[in-house]
């Protein structure tokens, strides 16, 4: 009799862990549910940016002191996609590239909440005084002139946040490329504002 009631007590004791194991990966898949559901609820697609008009004003080179001052106002759309996602734009600072090399000091925008399907637009001016210029790209872009075209980078540096209802996300890094493409009927053969005028509106490159 005595060992029946052993083995009664082994049989109870596996029982109640197969039930405990069951309740455990019950428990387990709920919130693995409920993790992937958060996730792709609050995942947000980002927000696409627009270089909509980019006007020259200057665009100097001193080939004797290897500096090149460029002056250039941009027209910045920026809309937000999510239906359920509202954006905070914290802080963001907008300067103009030439192959890789800052040529402009960096202009910073209001900070603004952008909300569900918003679109904001800012139009800065980005001046860039007496900027050294590496000799090589000096001959790079009066080649490009004496063509009669040139390219250059707007870039968007900054941070955002996330909101979904009442929740407000830590910050994000964001990063904006837009290629700006400037032509002018006949080449100068030296840089210069004159007569380059911008194309087309140019869809950004949007990391965070």
């Amino acid at each position: 009799m005595s060992k029946d009631c052993g083995n009664h007590g082994d049989d109870d004791l596996r029982q109640a862990c197969r039930r405990l194991l069951a309740i455990l990966l019950v428990l387990a898949l709920l919130v693995a549910l409920i993790a992937l559901i958060v996730y792709l609820v609050l995942r947000p697609t980002h927000p696409r940016f627009f270089l909509k008009d980019a006007s020259l004003r200057q665009l100097s080179l001193s080939n004797a002191s290897g500096l090149l001052s460029t002056t250039l106002q941009v027209t910045i759309a920026s809309r937000n996609p999510n239906d359920r996602v509202g954006v905070y734009y914290d802080r963001l600072d907008v300067y103009a590239s030439y192959k890789y090399q800052q040529i402009t000091v960096a202009a910073s925008l209001p900070a603004v909440y952008q909300g569900h399907g918003d679109v904001d637009v800012w139009s800065p001016v980005l001046a860039g005084p007496n900027v050294p210029f590496a000799p090589y790209l000096a001959n790079a872009i009066s080649q490009d002139c004496q063509a009669g075209y040139l390219i250059l980078q707007v870039k968007i540096d900054g941070r955002v946040r996330w909101k979904v209802g009442s929740w407000i996300s830590g910050h994000y890094h964001l990063f904006v490329t837009c290629p700006a493409f400037l032509v002018t009927n006949g080449g100068n053969g030296a840089p210069g504002a004159s007569g380059f005028k911008f194309q087309t509106t140019t869809y950004c490159h949007v990391e965070v």
